[in-house]
């Protein structure tokens, strides 16, 4: 399976932006689609995750009631909206899949197996 992230760019503090995931190859109604980020200098993070099923929603704390994730399963896309973005919500966002056999793990990044190649998300003051 590959994924391949978009939607990244450059916005002010309070703005928005929309993050899509597009994966081919086959996939599974249990597969888990996580988003991650990673600052510079810093770990990458959990962001968000869901399943093709349309459970398994997880948001981190940082970025509850602003960022909200979905998925369209006849295109394979998994979305990831960020509303209210922060100067602190810059960073490089990688999608990745949890696929056969699944981690426990779906908030870290250990739980993945299969990556997209990350988009920049910069968020100005």
């Amino acid at each position: 399976v590959q994924l391949q992230a978009s939607g990244g760019g450059l916005v002010q503090a309070g703005g928005s932006l929309r993050l899509s995931c597009a994966v081919s190859g086959r996939t599974f109604s249990s597969d888990v689609l996580g988003w991650f980020r990673q600052a510079p200098g810093k770990e990458r993070e959990f962001v968000s995750s869901i399943a093709w099923s349309g459970g398994r929603i997880y948001y981190a704390d940082s970025v509850k009631g602003r960022f909200t994730i979905s998925r369209a399963n006849a295109e394979n896309t998994v979305y990831l909206q960020m509303n209210s973005l922060k100067p602190e919500d810059t960073a490089v966002y990688y999608c990745a899949a949890n696929r056969p056999p699944y981690s426990l793990s779906i908030m870290s990044p250990s739980g993945y197996d299969y990556w997209g190649q990350g988009t920049l998300v910069t968020v100005s003051s």
